[in-house]
């Protein structure tokens, strides 16, 4: 079985919604992955995040509300902790949106925001896509 060629379309990271970033670490850390020393807030989300590189391309990311008002607290509240979204990485997040849009996707955003580590991001409502949140991120330049 051969693999796609997907280098315009690269897991980036699964995003876990939790409580506590220090306590959810130490989860991950016993399995063995290591998290960078920075947690990063996103006021823009209401929310801290902490990252554990996976492989050469993929990366745990946990999300931890900063406010009542974050989707990540409703989340929690409504669901639980646990996996909230699944993140791609994409050359062009402008045009993949588009691109996107033009084939019936709805996006949460009308234009893609600054999010963690300063991407540019855009997420389709899981109506469109069978129930998973999805991510789509461009790396600053």
């Amino acid at each position: 079985m051969s693999l796609p060629d997907l280098n315009d379309c690269i897991l980036d990271h699964i995003a876990i919604a939790v409580k506590s970033i220090p306590d959810a670490k130490k989860i991950y850390q016993d399995m063995g992955l290591n998290f960078s020393a920075e947690i990063e807030e996103v006021k823009d989300q209401k929310v801290l995040t902490a990252f554990a590189q996976i492989d050469q391309n993929a990366h745990i990311e946990l999300l931890e509300p900063t406010s009542t008002e974050s989707a990540i607290h409703k989340f929690i509240e409504n669901k639980g902790e646990g996996i909230h979204h699944l993140c791609f990485k994409v050359s062009d997040v402008k045009a993949k949106t588009q691109e996107l849009t033009d084939k019936g996707y709805k996006f949460i955003y009308p234009e893609p925001r600054i999010g963690a580590g300063g991407c540019l991001v855009n997420f389709i409502h899981p109506k469109s896509t069978g129930g998973v949140l999805i991510e789509l991120s461009q790396r600053p330049v």
